[in-house]
């Protein structure tokens, strides 16, 4: 024995050799426990919901009986609680689970896209369980080993015991949604005292747990460490923010010197709470468009693909005749954009891999604007490439608040890359200072400009693709929507990756995923949503006012002024327009004539009855649809649109009123608010069972802005709202969406709405990947993959599959 001692450690710190085995053994070693995991991983994963809640208090049991035997020390009794918490939500959550999981089918586009909100509660659910399991598996095989870090296994036990209350709150409200709404429906449709009862309820919802230890739990491991610095950025910036008044002045560098809130999840929780619930559209603005910080950009750009053409043109605005798709002899005038700030140029970035035929000529030259020392022009070269037969034109993301094509741009140079044709990023004005339909009218006028001179930007036009994400996937939408109301051409096809289709304020399962993600909380889809339809209307206390400071009031006081005026003149030349269409006899207005109108124009033209009201914010579909012919104009032609919107009031309830709100609202309709015996006994606060208390929210009461305007009821800014007529126009549309993301019912109602009329639609869901992976595509494989399957979606748009053809084109 002494012998073999003496001569093991020779051994070890030998030659170098011996060192190499060492580390193969330890690497092999590791590899070993890495697949071990993996491996009991991918078996929990498989575990039926009843054999894993089974399994999970049978562990707790274990633990809760041990820890209680230790004696009366603090850190004991609370793991013998913890555990007994876990117990108690575990079997509390798995019927409902279950419920949910037994209807969740009758939801899908079909049974090859087993995909809605109902499931995506469930695997949520299940995530949470499934770590749980896994912890609880650990404790009880370390928990008498020496080297067992009793306090680092509670906190992160009892924060994911937090998670787990506040999941089984989400799983009895879905089924309360599957109670009280329609059959069919994933969009809540009842009755508005219901919906703000609901949401009363909801928005109290603790919320900090899903940001602290638990963040971003649902989602595949390799994005998580992303999101952490996220999240440890963005309570920095918000410390900065505020110590800065307005934002200004707040760089990059100020992102991550906050060193308390990496190394306390629970305090980074609690200050991600604060500061979703509190801080307005203008600082998500600021945040989002941190990666357009001259070095992050540069970084950026050095990662992604070298492309021979990125440059940004201005587009003046001078209007120009297109030619009619159904007759091309005769013309339509398509007009610069109007709304609100009048006639103004439109940016749009031109990306190409290679430098083709057009794309030096003088007449484009004259538009390149430049963009400092950063700008990227063009290098000559001996030869160039022939136009490519297509042409996408991409619309970004961002909420309709934030981010330029230059946020976009690593993954647009990629797909440049791989699709080899050429493609126009539209950099469209922006909300709150360019409300709904200003970012509509220059996408749709960038977009005509596009299939007008298409020769100059590469492209003969053969084959054209409109693609965005999020917000640009809702405007790709609605940019389709208007090319065929002035009968123009429409794309060849459309790409939308985890669109927005339903602006109005509705509950909806999925919708549900927004108290829980750091991308999408509830409070920021409602201020962005509400900026865009142009109703921002928050009520900044005293606190709030301090924190501003003076040019932070300056500002708002501004913006409220100017809005006020806005809002002002639209209801004056609503009344001249009322005025002048009264006198006028119906039939004496030309066909075409309303195809020459822009959409601020239309929105301002209201239905009778609605006189008084305040016109931007009281259209209809009639009102909008922009044809002005007889066809809609006496039927009730609506399909889903008319049995969701309900009557086209200001009172219209939605899902994302803040509970303030509700009552001064019911005040000012003088309707009672109270409920039928019905709506009582299926009312939230009977939706809990006896017993089961949520966590509630330690931040006072949200601060949402209000904006239940009969506006987001448009079809051109909730599409899935769009009469049957209008939506027989699209093209054929690809949607991939995530089945994590809040807006994943938004894509899979508005798929089932396509394939009822016959639409050509396909919609994918991808796995464990959170709202905006396109501007992820690099950080890990699954990301690559999923922005492939977007190429691969636009790919077969460019290049359909002929008779002879593959029908899925290689990516």
């Amino acid at each position: 024995m002494e012998s073999a001692r003496e001569t093991r450690p020779a051994v070890a710190v030998g030659a170098p050799a011996s060192k190499k085995v060492q580390e193969r053994s330890k690497s092999h070693r590791h590899r070993r426990w890495r697949k071990g995991k993996t491996k009991a991983s991918r078996l929990t994963h498989s575990m039926d919901l009843r054999t894993m809640t089974q399994s999970l208090v049978t562990l707790a049991e274990d633990n809760m009986a041990f820890f209680s035997s230790q004696g009366p020390g603090e850190t004991a009794r609370r793991l013998s609680g913890v555990f007994a918490g876990v117990r108690e939500q575990a079997l509390g959550l798995e019927p409902a689970l279950g419920r949910l999981l037994s209807v969740a089918h009758l939801f899908d586009l079909d049974a090859e896209t087993p995909a809605n909100g109902y499931r995506s509660l469930v695997h949520t659910a299940r995530c949470c369980l499934v770590h749980l399991l896994h912890k609880s598996r650990y404790v009880a095989s370390n928990r008498r080993s020496i080297f067992f870090r009793a306090s680092h296994n509670l906190a992160e036990l009892e924060a994911y015991l937090a998670a787990l209350t506040q999941l089984r709150a989400l799983a009895y409200y879905a089924q309360h949604l599957l109670a009280t709404n329609r059959p069919g429906r994933l969009f809540f449709e009842g009755d508005e005292g219901v919906t703000a009862d609901f949401l009363r309820e909801y928005v109290t919802l603790h919320k900090g747990c899903f940001y602290g230890r638990c963040l971003g739990f649902q989602f595949t491991p390799a994005i998580r460490p992303f999101l952490q610095t996220i999240s440890i950025g963005l309570v920095s910036f918000g410390e900065h923010y505020k110590r800065n008044e307005t934002g200004l002045g707040v760089t990059a560098s100020s992102l991550f010197t906050s060193g308390r809130f990496a190394i306390d999840p629970e305090l980074r929780g609690a200050e991600f709470e604060r500061i979703i619930q509190n801080l307005d559209v203008h600082f998500w603005k600021a945040f989002w468009n941190i990666t357009e910080i001259e070095v992050l950009s540069s970084l950026a750009n050095m990662a992604s693909a070298t492309v021979r053409v990125s440059r940004l043109l201005s587009l003046p605005p001078k209007a120009f005749e297109m030619p009619l798709t159904a007759d091309p002899k005769l013309m339509v005038t398509i007009s610069p954009p109007l709304a609100h700030t009048g006639p103004g140029p439109v940016l749009v970035r031109l990306i190409s891999y290679d430098l083709r035929e057009g794309q030096d000529s003088e007449e484009l030259s004259s538009l390149v604007r430049s963009e400092g020392p950063r700008s990227l022009e063009l290098r000559p070269r001996p030869q160039q490439a022939p136009r490519s037969r297509s042409l996408v034109v991409h619309i970004h993301g961002g909420g309709f608040v934030a981010q330029t094509s230059k946020s976009h741009e690593p993954y647009l140079k990629s797909w440049a890359q791989e699709l080899g044709t050429p493609i126009l990023s539209i950099d469209y004005s922006l909300a709150p200072e360019a409300p709904f339909p200003r970012a509509l009218e220059e996408c749709f006028y960038a977009y005509c400009w596009a299939v007008k001179h298409c020769a100059l930007l590469g492209s003969t036009g053969e084959r054209i693709c409109l693609a965005g994400d999020s917000a640009g996937g809702n405007l790709c939408f609605t940019v389709s929507l208007r090319a065929a109301a002035y009968g123009v051409r429409v794309p060849d096809g459309i790409m939308a990756a985890y669109p927005a289709t339903m602006l109005q304020s509705a509950a909806s399962p999925s919708r549900l995923l927004s108290l829980m993600d750091p991308l999408l909380p509830l409070s920021v889809l409602s201020k962005c949503v509400s900026a865009y339809a142009g109703g921002e209307t928050e009520d900044h206390s005293d606190s709030d006012q301090k924190a501003l400071g003076m040019m932070g009031l300056v500002r708002r006081d501004t913006a409220l002024l100017f809005r006020d005026l806005r809002l002002g003149a639209s209801s004056w030349l609503n009344s001249f327009l009322e005025l002048s269409r009264h006198k006028s006899h119906p039939n004496s207005v030309p066909v075409a004539e309303p195809m020459r109108r822009s959409v601020s124009e239309a929105a301002l033209a209201q239905p009778e009855g609605l006189l008084g009201m305040d016109s931007l914010k009281s259209l209809t579909l009639h009102d909008l649809s922009l044809r002005g012919s007889s066809e809609t104009a006496d039927t009730p032609e609506l399909s889903l649109s008319a049995e969701t919107l309900g009557p086209s009031t200001p009172s219209a309830v939605n899902f994302l009123l803040g509970p303030e709100d509700a009552p001064e609202e019911a005040e000012a309709r003088d309707e009672p608010r109270e409920l039928s015996t019905k709506d009582r006994v299926c009312s939230v606060g009977s939706a809990f069972p006896e017993g089961f208390h949520p966590r509630r929210s330690s931040q006072g009461s949200i601060r949402m802005p209000l904006y239940s305007l009969p506006i987001v009821k448009n079809p051109f800014m909730s599409p899935l709202l769009a009469p049957d007529s209008m939506l027989q126009t699209l093209p054929p549309v690809h949607i991939v969406a995530c089945a994590l993301d809040p807006m994943l019912d938004d894509s899979v109602m508005f798929a089932r709405r396509l394939r009822s009329l016959g639409q050509p639609v396909t919609l994918h869901v991808v796995e464990d990947l959170p709202h905006g992976f396109l501007s992820l595509a690099a950080l890990c494989r699954e990301t690559r993959q999923a922005a492939a399957l977007c190429v691969e979606r636009i790919r077969l748009v460019l290049n359909p599959p002929g008779p002879s053809a593959p029908t899925t084109p290689p990516v």
